[in-house]
């Protein structure tokens, strides 16, 4: 593991996804608390990167800011090209809509729309033609093509999931983001879930990031990048579970 050192997160620029000395504060001059401070991250094609840290670490500040939900006070955001920085609201909105696909620990699923309706949800917002051939396609390829015209009511909590991620794919995206996808499920439907987000890098070509707070959720990633006190504290490529376990204990000891 690097720790402060070498070749920092971000530092290549042919990624759809860079961020650049991103800091972000919070409160007035005098009890000014910075979140964040001059963090670099690049994911690149076909890479799945997983953040981890302990509460109050900026994990949920750096998630805000890449999907437009807040301002940084310096730094730049590029996805697929555009700096989102600058975005107004209206911008903003259409980027999360067709830009970034996200997964959310609680599905967000539309309780009243049937598990097709749900997953064409983006496009409808975005005010695109739904292909219900790629609805049904995407369907099949998360495992839920058989609940087509389900309820979320009617689907177990690992089935609710796996359309959140259907639904997350459906514009194609420059990146997936995966806020605690598994904080839910039981053990068994864990592992399929992060199976199928292994696959949907591996066998889609897709770029994911996923925050967690659990080593056995973040071993599935190619790498996995520790935030403490809003900085980078280290990185680990490749590791196991108990390497990365043992890696969040050591940063909770340090003062």
């Amino acid at each position: 593991m690097t720790k402060n050192q070498g070749e920092r997160p971000g530092s290549h620029d042919d990624h759809a996804v860079t961020v650049s000395g991103l800091s972000k504060s919070f409160g007035a001059e005098a009890t000014r608390f910075w979140a964040l401070t001059n963090i670099d991250l690049s994911v690149a094609p076909r890479s799945f990167t997983a953040i981890m840290g302990p509460s109050g670490s900026g994990k949920t500040t750096l998630l805000n800011c890449l999907l437009g939900l807040e301002k940084p006070d310096t730094g730049s955001i590029r996805i697929g090209g555009m700096d989102i920085t600058g975005l107004g609201e209206a911008q903003l909105a259409e980027m999360r809509r067709s830009h970034v696909g996200v997964v959310f620990q609680s599905y967000n699923l539309i309780p009243s729309l049937t598990v097709a309706d749900n997953i064409s949800l983006p496009l409808r917002l975005a005010g695109r033609r739904i292909d219900r051939g790629r609805v049904r396609d995407l369907a099949e390829t998360v495992g839920v093509g058989a609940t087509l015209d389900r309820r979320p009511a009617q689907l177990s909590g690992g089935q609710q999931q796996r359309v959140a991620f259907a639904r997350a794919l459906v514009t194609d995206p420059e990146l997936i983001v995966a806020d605690e996808p598994t904080g839910a499920l039981d053990t068994a439907s864990s592992d399929v879930l992060l199976g199928l987000l292994r696959s949907i890098v591996t066998d889609l070509g897709q770029r994911a990031l996923l925050v967690t707070h659990d080593p056995r959720a973040a071993a599935v990633a190619d790498r996995v990048l520790f935030l403490r006190d809003g900085r980078w504290y280290g990185e680990l490529r490749g590791a196991t579970e108990g390497q990365i376990a043992a890696t969040l204990t050591d940063l909770g000891r340090q003062p």
